[in-house]
């Protein structure tokens, strides 16, 4: 497979699907939804249960640790039952897996409901890039991979505004069963909207060649690095804030400009790629990220960090997950997705601990920042790597 210096390779398709894309881009908003649920609802369930804030955590990571076992097999079940009906059963699992923490008495139910709904969302996470990939080709799947990409954030944008006033006024379990309500939603709006591709996807047990998963294992690198940056920079950027003991003011407009300002961004990362070249875009924002990152740890700015992170340095998003789609043969990409998002979740459960780590040892939250800051910068020699091989 090769990779032009000035756009992607060019993804298999038919004529493009925009019902099916807005319905999978529902379903994509709904996990995020789905994962920002238990974060919003922090004092309320300490409130209940008297947990700490390290249970919380991991009650926050649980919906996510089910992706390093069950990414390769959802792939492997899209081969034999197609990409419909995985991602209509993952869907389904969400709805149950919301409503069983719903109706928990603790913060096991809880978990479990988690757990339950984290896996269904690994077989949407796998298998929506693939299936984008073989409706849309060109711009059009430049653009809709930037689209599908920030769908996720603006659901746990979606989540910050309404889970908490959902708990306020009617229990913590309205926040969860709104997220069941609004699985259920998708799933249906999926189901029948979804319109089958050509058959691209042979149904053997067989896996992407060697030199494919080389590429997709690189793609999945790629995509930790960024989302090290992410997710470390969200998470804490509360945290320096209130150590620096900013004005009130200054927090509030750094945290929107860092969790909202980038959603327009992702969505228009795939546009600007196509006008102006993938590669100048992936480079030029994954430097910015870099030093919107990194520079939180070196100068107490974050109103200007959160502005620059949020406009410019997360426009890439979409182009790293088109990547690993393209990086196996239109028959591979139900599993060669799998190994993709197998690496990034083995990343993204070591990442948080390490800039962990990197506050404790400096004693403040600027460590981390420092920490998330190198590991973003990796993206760079990873990308060189991908593109060398991909000839």
């Amino acid at each position: 497979m090769s990779a032009s210096t000035d756009m992607l390779p060019q993804a298999a398709s038919s004529r493009p699907h925009w019902a099916t894309f807005g319905a999978m881009v529902l379903a994509r908003i709904t996990f995020g939804y789905q994962i920002q649920t238990v974060a919003s609802l922090g004092p309320q369930l300490q409130e209940a249960f008297g947990i700490e804030f390290a249970l919380l955590g991991t009650l926050m990571g649980l919906m996510q640790l089910p992706g390093i076992a069950a990414a390769i097999p959802s792939g492997f079940l899209a081969r034999r039952f197609g990409d419909r009906r995985v991602i209509a059963g993952g869907m389904v699992m969400m709805v149950l897996g919301s409503m069983i923490s719903a109706f928990a008495h603790g913060p096991i139910g809880i978990g479990v409901g988690r757990v339950v709904a984290g896996c269904g969302a690994v077989a949407l996470t796998v298998l929506q890039p693939k299936a984008v990939a073989d409706r849309f080709s060109g711009n059009a799947f430049n653009i809709a991979m930037g689209i599908l990409v920030g769908a996720f954030p603006l659901g746990i944008g979606l989540g910050q505004l309404t889970q908490g006033r959902l708990a306020a006024a009617f229990g913590w379990q309205a926040a969860f069963m709104a997220g069941a309500v609004l699985a259920l939603i998708s799933m249906t709006v999926l189901w029948t909207t979804w319109r089958n591709v050509g058959a691209t996807t042979s149904r053997a047990m067989n896996w992407p060649s060697r030199h494919e998963m080389v590429l997709l294992a690189l793609a999945g690198m790629i995509w930790s690095c960024f989302n090290a940056g992410y997710f470390n920079f969200l998470g804490f950027l509360p945290s320096v804030i209130a150590h620096s003991g900013m004005p009130g003011w200054v927090a509030d407009a750094s945290i929107f400009m860092a969790s909202w300002g980038n959603l327009p961004t992702m969505m228009l990362g795939g546009a600007v790629a196509a006008r102006l070249g993938v590669v100048p875009v992936f480079l030029v924002a994954s430097i910015l990220m870099v030093i919107a990152v990194g520079g939180m740890g070196l100068e107490n700015w974050p109103l200007v960090w959160s502005v620059l992170f949020g406009t410019f340095a997360t426009m890439h998003a979409g182009i790293i997950v088109a990547w690993g789609t393209l990086s196996a043969k239109p028959e591979n990409r139900a599993v060669g997705m799998g190994i993709f998002y197998t690496v990034y979740y083995i990343g993204g459960s070591i990442s948080p601990a390490l800039c962990g780590h990197a506050a404790d040892l400096m004693g403040s939250p600027s460590g981390a920042f420092l920490c998330a800051g190198a590991l973003t910068a990796l993206a760079i020699p990873f990308w060189w790597w991908h593109r060398r091989l991909s000839g």
